[in-house]
């Protein structure tokens, strides 16, 4: 099973603390490193390699409590991460045969048939809630004494996740959200014609 590639996206932060970084950051960066280091992984590099450890991250997307566009956001980093960890095994699988003969070959294909059934689970949950907020994208308030539309998430975010998903449909996708955009555009408020100044009273001249 071959998966396609996404555009990769990178927060970086720059509050200029430091903090503990998590397992899954963690695994992400070393697979970075691998990908830039223009060398095939041996087999004790992938084996650093795995997809078992993304249950805190899927809580949080799954999390209802949360704003939409934070859940998407998850939703996004996740299906990312587990892509490029795809794509660290497929690239070094297939460019060195040996690693599926080598010590401990049957941990590692054990690891990328993990994040390969890892990736289609998360993606299918992904997918299903995006599909679900390009269905119902508004949602409707009362603001001053009146009903508005508005949207239920930052609607960039949403496009954000159809590009990283990439299914057959996404220009159709794509278009819905924009239609959406419209319904939620504030009115135009026609300016109306200045008015002429009023004639100054007449002043009555002194005898």
């Amino acid at each position: 099973m071959r998966l396609p590639a996404v555009a990769t996206v990178l927060l970086l932060s720059t509050t200029g603390c430091v903090k503990e970084i998590s397992s899954e950051e963690r695994l992400d960066r070393e697979t970075q490193f691998l990908g830039a280091s223009g060398s095939t992984p041996d087999a004790v590099a992938l084996g650093k390699i795995h997809c078992d450890d993304t249950d805190d991250a899927l809580n949080l997307a799954r999390n209802v409590n949360r704003p939409e566009t934070d859940r998407v956001l998850s939703y996004i980093d996740l299906y990312t991460s587990l892509m490029r960890r795809n794509a660290t095994f497929e690239e070094a699988m297939n460019r060195n045969p040996d690693l599926h003969y080598t010590e401990g070959s049957q941990g590692l294909v054990a690891a990328r048939e993990k994040c390969i059934l890892q990736t289609a689970d998360v993606r299918m949950e992904f997918e299903t809630y995006v599909r679900e907020l390009v269905e119902v994208p508004t949602v409707q308030e009362i603001k001053g004494g009146n009903t508005v539309t508005v949207a239920r998430l930052d609607f960039n975010i949403l496009r954000q996740a159809i590009e990283a998903l990439n299914p057959d449909d996404k220009e159709t996708l794509l278009n819905r959200v924009v239609n959406a955009e419209k319904k939620v555009a504030p009115p135009k408020v026609e300016e109306e014609p200045a008015a002429a100044p009023s004639p100054s009273p007449s002043r009555r001249r002194g005898k």
